[in-house]
């Protein structure tokens, strides 16, 4: 494993990098490394998200793409 520093960070991306941490329930490191990760993903990791994310969709038909064009053209 690598290590990285970073000097020079403004104390208010500190405070927003922290309390976006909090949030999430992990360290400042950890949110940091999460962030460079999906950054920074690989071909591979971005298509699963996007298959993921795609199948959660609603299906939608024909039919019903027909009558949202319609009730745009009114």
């Amino acid at each position: 494993m690598a290590t990285l520093t970073i000097r020079n960070l403004s104390e208010d991306l500190v405070e927003r990098i922290k309390d976006t941490a909090g949030k999430h329930g992990r360290s400042m490191e950890q949110e940091v490394r999460e962030l460079l990760e999906q950054r920074y993903a690989s071909r591979h990791q971005v298509l699963e998200r996007s298959r993921k994310l795609w199948s959660e969709l609603p299906r939608v038909d024909a039919e019903e793409i027909r009558s949202w064009r319609e009730q745009g053209r009114r």
